[in-house]
């Protein structure tokens, strides 16, 4: 059986036809399927509606959680939720054209343990938003070691990665980089991201922003080492002013006035703070480690489940 996986976050109105859609393209391929729903403490009517779908289908299920804990732990909740032999996950907008699901699936009978969904382009996005996304996943290429500018969360996973993944004891996750980091047998589709179905997008500069700071730091040590590589640097640049000064000095022709040791205090103090700041930030997920406090709550769930 498929578990379709779908985050939603204030998606009333794409509810209704997402399960529709998917419902009757899985059942025309006669692939056994569940959708799973998972309410990321939306505002507006998206629990209710999720409520509609599975009245209207039995094999449509949802969670809601008691308040807004970020995509992340949508998706993970989906995986724990999911009595399926493989899961793919979804976005409710439509975004990721349905028909890929299939593919996937095929893929998957044929032996595939993970089948990733590859952006040909990034849709009709911003030019700052496309900017900061390719930006940002070159960064995390860098320091993850696999190319991840183009990937998605749209991906298939076996039961095993699915097991592997729901068992790591971290709190903060990346579920793209770490379907990368799990290994598996795997393979790559491309697909082009569509118009949303209905509404807006939910996602702005300052919410990526907080996004992309939390997935690199929970998933990579790269912001902890670029402090060593500034300090590095720092600590050469002052040590070719050291002697430049004292041969200036020694010559009789040493710089007068403060500007240039107030322009040190401030390129080392900036430094320092900034250093600071980033040990600071990785101190602060290692409390909310050390405090084991779950990834989700969920305050509501319909819909059949072989879960004990």
């Amino acid at each position: 059986m498929l578990s379709v996986i779908i985050p939603a976050y204030n998606e009333e109105q794409n509810i209704s036809l997402a399960a529709k859609t998917l419902s009757e393209l899985l059942k025309n391929e006669k692939i056994p399927y569940e959708i799973i729903f998972v309410d990321d403490g939306s505002r507006d009517k998206t629990y209710l509606e999720i409520c509609k779908a599975s009245q209207a289908d039995e094999n449509v299920k949802g969670v809601s959680f008691s308040r807004n804990f970020g995509k992340e732990s949508a998706i993970f909740a989906g995986l724990e939720e999911a009595d399926g032999d493989c899961a793919v996950v979804f976005d409710c907008d439509l975004q990721f054209p349905p028909v890929k699901i299939v593919e996937m699936y095929r893929l998957w009978e044929k032996g595939f343990e993970v089948v990733e969904g590859i952006k040909s382009d990034r849709g009709g996005g911003s030019a700052m938003y496309n900017m900061f996304a390719k930006s940002f996943y070159k960064i995390i290429s860098r320091f993850v070691g696999v190319d991840m500018q183009s990937t998605s969360d749209f991906k298939l996973v076996d039961r095993k990665v699915i097991d592997a993944l729901i068992s790591l004891p971290e709190r903060n996750t990346f579920f793209r980089a770490l379907s990368f980091w799990s290994g598996f047998n795997s393979t790559q589709i491309e697909f082009k991201v569509e118009k949303r179905a209905n509404g807006r997008s939910k996602w702005n500069l300052t919410k990526l922003t907080k996004y992309a700071v939390s997935n690199i730091t929970s998933f990579t040590t790269a912001p902890l080492q670029a402090v060593t590589v500034i300090g590095a640097i720092l600590l050469c640049f002052m040590a070719i002013l050291a002697v430049q000064t004292l041969v200036r000095y020694l010559c009789g022709s040493s710089a007068e006035g403060f500007t240039t040791v107030i322009l040190l205090l401030l390129l080392i103090g900036g430094s320092l703070m900034m250093a600071l700041g980033v040990i600071g930030y990785y101190i602060a997920r290692i409390y909310e480690e050390v405090k084991g406090r779950p990834r989700y709550i969920v305050s509501k769930r319909i819909g059949k489940s072989d879960k004990k």
